[in-house]
């Protein structure tokens, strides 16, 4: 029997690999970064991946429809600390379904993992109504990648 999640594969060809610098005021008072700021690195590695594959948030915006975060997750593996050099790997993930998925992996500078995460995104059109199938821009973006013959 085949779990439904094991049909959905990563577009590891469109992986956009995105560096920051830890900053002061993200992290607690032990110098180590406050967990919830991962949520927010995360989003800066969506970001990159839109502005390299013509899907941002206001490219989608442009179209009528907004993709809100309906599930994410995230797994602390390594501490990161104040003015560490850090590198946000997100990879979109194939699916048929009307949502977009991002897996991340956030890498030290030593080149270990420090986090992994997924956020989990859907479609509203412009009446905020979910989408139950790809809206067509985004049909039409996953042919342009690729992803769709």
């Amino acid at each position: 029997m085949t779990k439904r999640k094991e049909q959905y594969n990563e577009a590891t060809e469109l992986t956009v690999a995105h560096e920051i610098r830890i900053r002061f005021n993200e992290t607690d008072p032990l110098g180590i970064v406050w967990h919830g700021n991962y949520i927010t690195y995360f989003e800066d590695g969506r970001e990159a991946f839109g502005r390299q594959h013509g899907l941002t948030y206001l490219d989608i915006g442009n179209t009528g429809y907004t993709t809100p975060i309906v599930k994410s997750k995230c797994e602390h593996k390594l501490s990161l600390r104040y003015g560490d050099v850090v590198t946000i790997e997100t990879t979109v993930v194939d699916t048929p379904a009307a949502k977009m998925i991002y897996r991340f992996r956030i890498i030290d500078a030593k080149g270990e993992v420090a986090c992994t995460g997924e956020t989990v995104q859907v479609f509203l059109d412009g009446d905020g109504n979910l989408m139950l199938t790809n809206p067509p821009f985004y049909e039409e973006w996953k042919r342009k990648v690729g992803l769709l013959k």
